[in-house]
C-alpha cells in the first residue's frame, strides 16, 4: 500500500470518529463562572460575524480574555476582525501539515488583534464533502490542540442557523457550550432560523442536556418590530438592538470594527458585552410554523387564504383518464 493510500484511509478513519463532548463544569441552568462557552447562530448573512467581530474586540477592550472560532463553511467570521485579510483554516492547514508529515501548532491556526484570539475551523469546498462533518473534524483537531487546558474568559463559536445536519448542531447536542445566542432581523426568514434553534435547545433538554438560550441580538432593526415580539413569544431576552444606520453599514463593509470604547457605536456593544456575559441560559418555547407566520400582518402572509386540496383530475390535465385495474379478480365457486 502506498503512503498516499495510507493517508487517505488515516484521514478518513479520523474524520468518523465522533468527538467527545467538552468539559464545561458547567451547573444546569448557570453559566460557568470560569469559561463561558458560547454559540452564535443565525441566518447565513444575518450578522453574525459583524456583531460577533466587534462584541469579541470590545470584550478585549474591557480586559476580558476571548477566542473567537468561526465555524461557518465560508470561513469569513474572522475577516472584519482582520481588516479584511483571510485567516487559514485549521482543515486546509491540518491537510497541508500531513502531507508535509508535520504537526500542526497553535501558531499555524491561531492569530490575535488587540487582545483577541481568533481562527476559523473551515470547511470542504461545494460538493466535496459535508460541511457538518468537517465542523466535528475540526473540532477534533481543536482538542488535539489542547483545547480542554486553554484559559479563556470566553469562547465564541460563530455557527451558522440555516444548516440543521449534526456537525453544526454540535454544541447543543453535546453540551459543548452553556448557552446559545441567536442573531436575527424583522424578517421570517432570519426569525425561522432562530425558532429552529429554540426547537433545538427544547429537543435536547427533554433528553437531558443542559443548554439554554441567553437572548437575541436584533441586528438590522428598522423598527417593525417583528423580532422583539419572536423573543417576548419565546421567552428570550433582547440583549441588544443594532439599528439599520448607514454609518455602520459602510464601516462594516469596509472592514472596520466599530466596537471600540472610543466609537460612537462603542456603548452599544458595551452593554452587549454586558448582557453577554451576565445572561442566564432559558429553556425556549418554541412556535409553531402558523405562530410565526403570525407575527406578521395578514396582507404579508395572506392568513386569509384557504388551503384548497388537489385531485386527481387537476393532476392529470383537463381529462382524467380512467385506467384499468391490474387486480387479479377469481370468479366464485
Amino acid at each position: 500500500m502506498n503512503p498516499t493510500t495510507i493517508m487517505v484511509r488515516d484521514l478518513r478513519a479520523e474524520a468518523a470518529m465522533e468527538p467527545n463532548p467538552v468539559n464545561t463544569t458547567m451547573k444546569t441552568g448557570e453559566a460557568n463562572k470560569e469559561t463561558q462557552i458560547i454559540a452564535i447562530y443565525g441566518k447565513g448573512g444575518i450578522g453574525k460575524s459583524f456583531t460577533l467581530a466587534n462584541l469579541s474586540y470590545m470584550m478585549a477592550q474591557q480586559g476580558k480574555k476571548v477566542l473567537l472560532i468561526g465555524c461557518d463553511p465560508k470561513s469569513d467570521t474572522t475577516s472584519l476582525l482582520f481588516g479584511g485579510r483571510a485567516c487559514p483554516t485549521i482543515i486546509e492547514t491540518s491537510s497541508k501539515k500531513k502531507l508535509a508529515g508535520e504537526a500542526v501548532a497553535i501558531g499555524d491556526v491561531c492569530f490575535k488583534r488587540d487582545g483577541v484570539y481568533a481562527m476559523e475551523l473551515g470547511g470542504p469546498e461545494v460538493g466535496r464533502g459535508c460541511g457538518g462533518r468537517g465542523i466535528i473534524h475540526g473540532f477534533e483537531l481543536l482538542e488535539k490542540l489542547g483545547f480542554h487546558d486553554w484559559g479563556f474568559d470566553y469562547v465564541l463559536l460563530d455557527f451558522l442557523g440555516d444548516v440543521v445536519c449534526g456537525g453544526f448542531g454540535l454544541p447543543i447536542a453535546r453540551d459543548m457550550c452553556q448557552k446559545v445566542i441567536v442573531v436575527a432581523s424583522n424578517d421570517l426568514q432570519s426569525l425561522y432560523v432562530a425558532n429552529n434553534v429554540c426547537s433545538a435547545v427544547e429537543y435536547f433538554r427533554k433528553l437531558g442536556g443542559n443548554v439554554g438560550v441567553a437572548g437575541m441580538v436584533i441586528n438590522r432593526d428598522d423598527g417593525t418590530g417583528e423580532a422583539s415580539a419572536f423573543a417576548e413569544k419565546v421567552g428570550i431576552p433582547v440583549l441588544s438592538i443594532i439599528p439599520a444606520n448607514d454609518d455602520i453599514r459602510r464601516k462594516s463593509a469596509s472592514y472596520e470594527i466599530i466596537g471600540r470604547p472610543d466609537s460612537v457605536w462603542g456603548p452599544m456593544f458595551a452593554q452587549l458585552a454586558e448582557n453577554v456575559g451576565t445572561s442566564q441560559p432559558i429553556r425556549p418555547k418554541p412556535m409553531t410554523q402558523d405562530q410565526l407566520l403570525g407575527l406578521f400582518s395578514a396582507d404579508v402572509v395572506g392568513r386569509n387564504v384557504v388551503l384548497e386540496p388537489a385531485t386527481q383530475f387537476d393532476m392529470c390535465g383537463k381529462k382524467e383518464t380512467a385506467k384499468e385495474t391490474l387486480e387479479v379478480v377469481y370468479d366464485e365457486v
